[in-house]
């Protein structure tokens, strides 16, 4: 994520919780208890935000996880690619002996 991104979402949650502010009031609530619950809201949602984070931490599904993997698969697949079929061959034969023990 971009700084730019970050900035962004920030803002938008700032306007989100004024625009449910505004809303509450709007429905009859006073401004302390409109304030009070914009807040739970609020902290409610960074508390779920905190769990599928830490979720995605546990399980490694992370951003730098994930392309450190695609990475390493392209620079293996291109490795490959560059084997001469005498080697390739060896390979194989390799990985079969391996298999059978």
């Amino acid at each position: 994520m971009r700084r730019i991104d970050a900035l962004g979402i920030g803002l938008g949650v700032f306007i989100a919780a004024g625009l449910v502010y505004i809303a509450l009031q709007v429905l009859g609530l006073d401004s302390i208890n409109a304030g009070i619950w914009t807040q739970t809201l609020l902290v409610v949602g960074l508390v779920g935000w905190s769990i599928t984070y830490l979720f995605r931490v546990g399980t490694k599904k992370m951003t730098y996880n994930q392309q450190l993997k695609d990475y390493e698969e392209a620079v293996m697949l291109k490795r490959l690619e560059e084997l001469s079929p005498e080697e390739l061959a060896q390979l194989q034969q390799e990985i079969e002996q391996e298999e059978e023990t």
